[in-house]
């Protein structure tokens, strides 16, 4: 049986050739609850809630999700032979927007988008009425605006 497996350490996805009879054993993957410490740079700092536990995992794994995380956010870590492997966010996330364009009177009620800088430094495409210090809900999959927080 020919198979495309895909490492869990690096993400190389590789081509196998397994026979009939042959056993495969499972990934030892389990995920776990963590708070988002502090970064400096290049690694990001996790703290399991219940052990006080710390763990480091590289920027390379956090990726562009480094956008949503602010001091405190709470994540789900997937972990491989005890190392973390990825890192799951909330589905919406909500930032401050540190900074929004102004919009010329009338502009408010119709569908037009403006950019806006949010509190952990990511740009986004807001609606004209968001103003800088407002709370908006943000998709983590799509980093589209959902909604403003009340």
């Amino acid at each position: 049986m020919n198979v495309r497996i895909k490492s869990l350490l690096d993400g190389r996805v590789l081509e196998k050739t397994f026979k009939g009879n042959e056993q495969l054993s499972s990934a030892d993957v389990t995920n776990q609850s963590a708070q988002y410490l502090y970064n400096d740079g290049t690694t990001f700092y996790f703290m399991d809630e219940a052990t006080f536990e710390q763990f480091d995992v590289s920027g390379d794994i956090i990726g562009d999700q480094a956008g949503y995380l602010k001091e405190g956010s709470k994540v789900q870590l997937q972990f491989f032979d005890n190392r973390p492997i990825s890192i799951e966010l909330p589905k919406n996330f909500p930032l401050r927007v540190t900074y929004a364009e102004s919009v010329v009177k009338g502009d408010t009620t119709s569908s037009v988008l403006k950019d806006a800088e949010l509190e952990s430094g990511i740009k986004i495409k807001v609606p004209a009425f968001i103003k800088t210090g407002d709370i908006i809900k943000v998709d983590t999959r799509t980093g589209e605006y959902i909604e403003r927080v009340k």
